[in-house]
């Protein structure tokens, strides 16, 4: 008997603690998209490494940074965010993508034995 009403107590603890996760996610949705951004910051990120393309792969890279500029904007520091945008996304990613598609000649050729493309 006592296994159950342990059992009892603590999936009423875990109810409890849920419900209070709950009501404090419906008073703050900062929260909630501050998870949401975090998920696709995530997302984003397992996707620069496992893209078989690496054009694909920057612009994860891309969607990432800026994942991480707006979080910086939840967190109530513009000027790191800002310097995010314009460093990371504008600058170090664009670049890198620019040199992917100038360096490798051979994307958009076809990969069959046809001579007149």
């Amino acid at each position: 008997m006592s296994f159950f009403s342990n059992l009892d107590s603590t999936v009423t603890g875990i109810g409890d603690g849920l419900s209070g996760v709950l009501t404090f996610m419906i008073n703050n949705p900062d929260a909630i998209a501050f998870l949401i951004i975090f998920a696709i910051t995530i997302a984003s990120a397992v996707f620069v490494v496992i893209s078989a393309d690496v054009v694909h792969s920057a612009f994860y890279l891309a969607l990432t940074t800026i994942c991480v500029a707006i979080s910086y904007f939840f967190l109530e520091a513009e000027f790191v965010a800002i310097v995010q945008l314009l460093v990371y996304v504008g600058a170090v990613t664009i670049v890198f993508a620019f040199s992917i598609m100038l360096t490798r000649n051979k994307i958009m050729e076809k990969k069959g034995g046809d001579e007149n493309g």
